[in-house]
């Protein structure tokens, strides 16, 4: 399979920062002063994180098709007040890629082992994307270990994804596609392997606002995280368990702990969806956004943030 010379740069240029492999990890404190990686035996997976700042511990959870570097613009300033716990998921970046256990319920598990075994008992989680699905199901799961949840632009699946179209009508904001695409198995990792910057250029240059706000450096670190068969495989195995999260999610109870909801301007999935689903909840808007809510306003989430924290 032939790569054409974008994608090698791609590759080369992000492997020196985040790349899969667990050594280039280590190499982040060069790329974010204060913070260092660290390795975890957990719920049968070896865990990346990554760690800075003292204080109340606040976990960051992060989505598809990203890797824990999508929050590096808020963890500076998050970590002068917390210790700020960065996580890579189960399949994701230099976290181990099971053949299974995508379902949210284990990859919550996953970080309950983590922040048990780093001291914690209990924690301010927040996730975007997937990475709010798995921090919802870490506070339906794990009520006794959850300060407070905080979850960017998307809520825990439900049968409400089943009304998603096919073929959107004219004006949707954003089509997502990607949830049919990543249901099937085998032919992504035939079609993007070696070719995930195609990908994540679309995905960025359709959705953000202000294209500029994902750099080239930072595409560059998610393609070379997603560039390979088993990273493909793994981070639509996190889609292909939707069927399995819609059953564990009819069996929750009511989330308890103080919940925040922060979506995209045009996004009001979560105004119809959370209020039911908690008993302490908050909403709020992001103006001049897409989907990517920490990479393209930071300063607006981390505003939301200090007040719900």
């Amino acid at each position: 399979m032939a790569l054409n010379r974008r994608n090698l740069l791609s590759i080369t240029a992000a492997s020196a920062v985040l790349g899969a492999p667990a050594a280039a990890a280590d190499t982040v404190s060069a790329s974010l002063p204060g913070f260092r990686s660290g390795y975890a035996n957990v719920n049968g997976i070896r865990m990346h994180y990554v760690t800075g700042g003292r204080g109340r511990p606040v976990v960051l959870v992060p989505g598809w098709p990203q890797t824990w570097w999508e929050f590096h613009k808020i963890m500076p300033a998050l970590a002068a007040k917390y210790r700020v716990i960065a996580v890579d998921l189960r399949g994701q970046g230099g976290s181990d890629k099971p053949a299974g256990g995508y379902d949210k319920k284990t990859m919550a598990r996953d970080i309950y082992e983590l922040v048990r075994g780093l001291g914690y008992s209990t924690v301010d989680i927040i996730g975007h994307d997937i990475g709010a699905m798995v921090a919802f199901s870490f506070a339906a799961n794990h009520p006794g270990a959850t300060r407070t949840v905080s979850l960017l632009d998307v809520s825990h699946p439900d049968e409400n994804l089943f009304r998603i179209p096919l073929l959107a009508p004219p004006g949707t904001p954003v089509h997502v596609w990607w949830f049919a695409f990543n249901q099937v198995r085998c032919l992504p990792e035939q079609l993007l392997t070696g070719r995930f910057r195609y990908m994540v250029d679309w995905l960025f240059d359709t959705i953000l606002v202000d294209k500029t706000s994902v750099s080239d450096r930072d595409r560059a670190i998610y393609a070379a995280a997603y560039n390979r068969p088993d990273a493909i495989r793994a981070g639509n195995a996190w889609y292909q368990a939707f069927y399995q999260d819609i059953e564990d999610q009819k069996g929750y109870s009511k989330i308890t702990a103080p919940m925040l909801g922060l979506a995209a301007e045009y996004n009001d999935t979560l105004q119809y969806s959370l209020p039911d689903k908690g008993t302490n909840v908050k909403l709020g808007k992001i103006a001049k956004a897409g989907h990517f809510l920490p990479e393209e306003q930071p300063e607006a989430v981390l505003k939301a943030l200090a007040e719900f924290l």
